[in-house]
């Protein structure tokens, strides 16, 4: 008998558009993306959209990777983050990411280690 475990790995197109619930269960966004460090691989943020109807209005905000996990039974991604986080993290700036004191910042801010080290 042959037993299927899931996989592993996913692409990253199956992750766009993945629904993200907060720690009450209720849906709080949607990843529109990710950034990944080119150096070591990493996935170092997931762009999420928040707001808005089918996809307009949305606004985006860059998430440390590490603030999601994720969860079978919801077949989406969970984190702990809230409202206030997001409303409250750093501005982000056009060339964030490009700005390693801004994401030290965002880590901080967030309660998470920098991914890079």
């Amino acid at each position: 008998m042959t037993t299927t475990t899931p996989a592993p790995l996913v692409s990253s197109s199956d992750v766009n558009g993945t629904t993200v619930y907060g720690a009450d269960g209720t849906r709080i966004g949607t990843i529109d993306h990710l950034m990944i460090d080119k150096k070591t691989g990493k996935v170092a943020y997931a762009v999420m959209g928040f707001g808005g109807f089918l996809g307009m209005g949305e606004d985006h905000y860059p998430v440390p990777w590490g603030k999601l996990r994720y969860e079978p039974r919801l077949d989406g991604f969970a984190t702990d983050i809230t409202e206030q986080d997001v409303k409250g993290a750093p501005v982000t700036p056009d060339n964030w990411h490009r700005d390693r004191d801004w994401e030290q910042r965002t880590h901080h801010h967030y309660r998470i280690p920098n991914y890079w080290l």
